[in-house]
């Protein structure tokens, strides 16, 4: 029997659209970064990037449980003295809707240089419109929805 390891070059990489309209940033976070990693492949090794193309759109529409909207905090420096900003999970929402998702998946991803390679592989939108539809993205879904 022979172990087949994956090279950068052979993976096949496929392109999945996911509607984030009323799913939780949890559990679609941790679909999402399975897909980036490439674990749901049979082809799967640690140290190649066999991930595919996921396209997030309505992640305007994504919810928290209980009261993470007011208690969840994201904390960012500005680099100056005195320059820790800390807003909760709604400030951001209002501001920057793709940064609640983006965040969630980017902390499940190994921490080597093969993240930053993952991550851009992940393509968020807050409208249900994307520009990738030439690439044909096969429809995902995630969990039920909540409502």
């Amino acid at each position: 029997m022979k172990t087949t390891i994956a090279k950068k070059e052979t993976v096949q990489r496929d392109w999945y659209h996911v509607d984030g309209d009323g799913q939780v940033v949890g559990r679609l976070a941790v679909r999402l970064a399975m897909m980036l990693m490439g674990k749901h492949k049979p082809i799967y090794t640690p140290h190649v990037d066999c991930g595919d193309f996921v396209v997030v759109t309505n992640c305007e529409k994504v919810v928290f449980t209980g009261r993470k909207w007011e208690d969840k905090v994201y904390r960012r420096h500005t680099g100056h003295i005195g320059g820790l900003v800390e807003e909760t999970a709604g400030e951001v929402l209002a501001k920057h809707p793709d940064r609640i998702l983006r965040k969630a998946v980017q902390r499940m991803l190994p921490k080597t240089k093969l993240a930053d390679a993952m991550l851009l592989k992940l393509k968020i939108y807050s409208g249900a419109e994307h520009p990738h539809a030439a690439q044909n993205p096969k429809e995902l879904t995630i969990n039920a929805r909540r409502k």
